[in-house]
């Protein structure tokens, strides 16, 4: 449960928040964690959304002052009444006296902020989004692969592990190791974190635990990484492990309601799977740039064809 009193206290030293009013209530104001994104819970200041954090810029402080007092009482008390988790003043401005004494008197956290409304929002958006995204704990080793983040998954056994020991010791970066806490901070992208408790940490069978950061060094951990693959690791004998070699069309995998680009590599002996990790993920960055191997191959086979013929 996200309040307005944490919400202050995280956000103290980027937009400066000061309480005018209604601080006694600040924690038990808590914000919905119903809605599916940040601008449902923070904007300018709008009668028609009561329920968001309400913040009065320039604009909207000439607005409310320029109406006459009934309407204006009528629409403070619609919006107090309707459920408000607070009142920002931005851009350093004075709150009217009776927006001051009506959220003191209904309870209702009435703060200020020497910065613009506009950053503000911003601020305070991400920061919504960020704490209100939803979480999962995925079960394999997050990396940090040549600048994009890499999740290793495949069942117990099959040396997910040893391959993340040897990439790290390859120059690459460790993320979280067994348990993978993933939340989509935004339309687009999936953030992976670690534990607190696991920070640092790869247990490798027959070593144990070890901690990456004191063996490596700094370098070797990195704090989160926006999930862009998923190499899934499969037994050759495994029905995944029977692929095309050639596919046609990208594997892909439905985390948090986006499809994330999926490589299934057979682990048998002899198979250099750090290469292999390396290789698949300059071949992502390449697709990300727009460059497909298997579509261009295929427009020369088809140009080899026609010639032929």
């Amino acid at each position: 449960m996200l309040t307005i009193e944490k919400l202050v206290d995280d956000n103290a030293n980027t937009i400066s928040l000061t309480w005018l009013a209604g601080r006694a209530h600040a924690s038990r104001s808590p914000l919905p964690d119903t809605c599916q994104a940040a601008s449902d819970l923070v904007g300018h200041l709008n009668l028609i959304h009561p329920t968001r954090i309400q913040v009065f810029g320039h604009e909207e402080l000439a607005f409310y002052t320029r109406i006459d007092s009934r309407r204006r009482a009528h629409h403070l008390g619609e919006l107090l009444a309707g459920g408000v988790p607070a009142v920002i003043m931005a851009d350093g401005l004075a709150a009217p006296a009776d927006v001051l004494e009506q959220c003191e008197q209904v309870g209702v956290p009435l703060l200020a902020s020497p910065h613009s409304a506009a950053e503000v929002i911003d601020i305070l958006r991400f920061y919504i989004a960020k704490r209100l995204a939803p979480l999962i704990t995925v079960h394999g080793v997050f990396l940090d692969v040549l600048g994009m983040g890499v999740l290793i998954s495949g069942e117990s056994g099959l040396g997910k592990s040893e391959l993340a020991l040897e990439l790290i010791s390859r120059g690459h970066g460790l993320v979280a190791d067994d348990a993978v806490e993933f939340s989509r901070i935004a339309p687009s992208i999936i953030e992976g974190r670690c534990p607190q408790l696991l920070q640092n940490m790869l247990e490798v069978r027959g070593l144990g635990l070890l901690d990456i950061r004191a063996i490596f060094g700094e370098t070797s951990v990195r704090r989160k990484m926006k999930l862009k693959l998923i190499v899934h690791l499969v037994r050759t004998t495994s029905p995944e492990a029977n692929f095309e070699r050639l596919p046609l069309q990208a594997l892909t995998q439905d985390v948090l309601g986006l499809p994330v680009r999926k490589v299934v590599l057979p682990v048998a002996a002899g198979r250099n799977l750090a290469v292999l990790v390396e290789a698949a993920v300059r071949n992502a960055i390449l697709q990300l740039r727009g460059i497909d191997t298997l579509s261009e191959f295929m427009e020369r086979q088809m140009e080899a064809i026609q010639n032929e013929g």
